[in-house]
C-alpha cells in the first residue's frame, strides 16, 4: 500500500479473507479485509519504476503479476530493496487460492492512473538508474550552489564521512559551513553513518550538517537524528527530488541535460 502521509509503502500479508461491517459508521471502512502490516518504512526509491507503476494501479485490492511483482515484494519484505525483474524467479502458486469466480481481467495488474507521484517516480528512477554514487554528490553540489553554497566535492573513494564541504561568502569561509554526507544506496543507513557524520562535522569546524539518504534512515538512525535535529537535517530521495524540480531552471547546462525535463501544467485531480 502506498502510504500518502508518510511517501513510503507498506507491506502486510493478508491475514483474513473479505467481510463487510454494516454497523461500521464510516462507510468508507465497511469493506474489510484483515492485514497483518510488516513494514511500512519502505522507501519508493527501493522499489524499481515498473514495480511503483504496479502499485499505482487504480484498484484498492488487485493482484499483481506483471514482472514477477508478487515474489519481488516478498523479496521486499525481507530486505528492504527491490530485486527487479531479473533478480528473481518467476511468480509462484500460493497454495490453491483462486481468483473469485476464476476471473483474473478485472483484478490483476490493473492500468495505473497518471497522477503526479507516477511523475515523480519516473524522475527518481531515472536519477538511480544515472546517478549512482559519486555522481549523486555532484548533484546534490549543484543544487546547494544554487542556494548560495560555495561547495568543495571531495575526489570519490574514501572521504572520512564528508563528500561535500559547503559554506557561505566569496570565499566559501562564512557561516552557515555545512557537511554534506551522500548515501545513494537504495538501502536504509544506519546510526552508525550519522554518528560519522556527527563527528565530521565537529572535526571540520563546520556548524550545521546535511545526510542525503536516498534510500532512507532505519530506526535507530531516525532516533539519532532526533537527538541532533538542531544542527543536522536529512535529505530523503522524495526531499532530493523536492530540490531538484525547485532549482531546476537554475542547475547548469550540463546538469539539464543529463536529467532532460520540461515544465506542463496539470489539473491536481488528488486535490480536495
Amino acid at each position: 500500500m502506498p502510504m500518502k502521509t508518510t511517501k513510503k509503502i507498506a507491506i502486510g500479508i493478508c491475514t483474513s479473507s473479505y467481510s463487510y461491517d454494516a454497523a461500521e459508521p464510516d462507510p468508507s471502512r465497511r469493506h474489510q479485509v484483515g492485514v497483518d502490516w510488516r513494514r511500512t518504512d519502505v522507501a519508493r526509491a527501493a522499489i524499481k519504476d515498473d514495480l511503483l507503476y504496479t502499485l499505482g494501479g487504480a484498484m484498492t485490492i488487485f493482484r499483481a503479476v506483471r514482472n514477477s511483482a508478487e515474489n519481488r515484494l516478498r523479496s521486499v519484505l525481507e530486505t528492504g530493496i527491490d530485486p527487479g525483474a531479473s533478480g528473481v524467479p518467476g511468480p509462484r502458486r500460493i497454495g490453491n487460492v483462486e481468483p473469485v469466480d476464476g476471473d483474473t481481467e478485472d483484478v490483476t495488474d490493473p492500468v495505473a492512473t497518471p497522477t503526479l507521484q507516477a511523475v515523480r517516480d519516473r524522475v527518481q528512477t531515472h536519477l538511480i538508474e544515472n546517478f549512482k554514487g559519486h555522481k549523486l554528490t555532484h548533484l546534490v553540489a549543484d543544487i546547494l550552489r544554487t542556494k548560495g553554497f560555495t561547495c568543495e566535492v571531495s575526489p570519490e573513494g574514501p572521504d572520512g564521512g564528508v563528500d561535500i564541504l559547503a559554506g557561505s561568502g566569496p570565499l566559501g569561509l562564512d557561516d552557515p559551513r555545512v557537511v554534506v554526507e551522500v548515501k545513494s544506496e537504495e538501502s536504509q543507513v544506519s546510526a552508525l553513518v550519522v554518528r560519522g557524520l556527527q563527528g565530521a562535522i565537529s572535526t571540520q569546524g563546520a556548524s550545521q550538517g546535511l545526510l542525503v539518504a536516498w534510500g532512507g534512515l532505519n530506526a535507530a538512525a531516525r532516533r539519532e537524528i532526533r537527538t541532533n535535529r538542531l544542527s543536522i537535517r536529512v535529505w530523503e530521495a522524495e526531499q532530493v527530488l523536492d530540490q531538484l524540480f525547485e532549482t531546476y531552471d537554475v542547475l547548469p547546462e550540463e546538469t539539464q541535460r543529463l536529467i532532460p525535463m520540461k515544465r506542463a501544467w496539470v489539473l491536481d485531480e488528488e486535490a480536495g
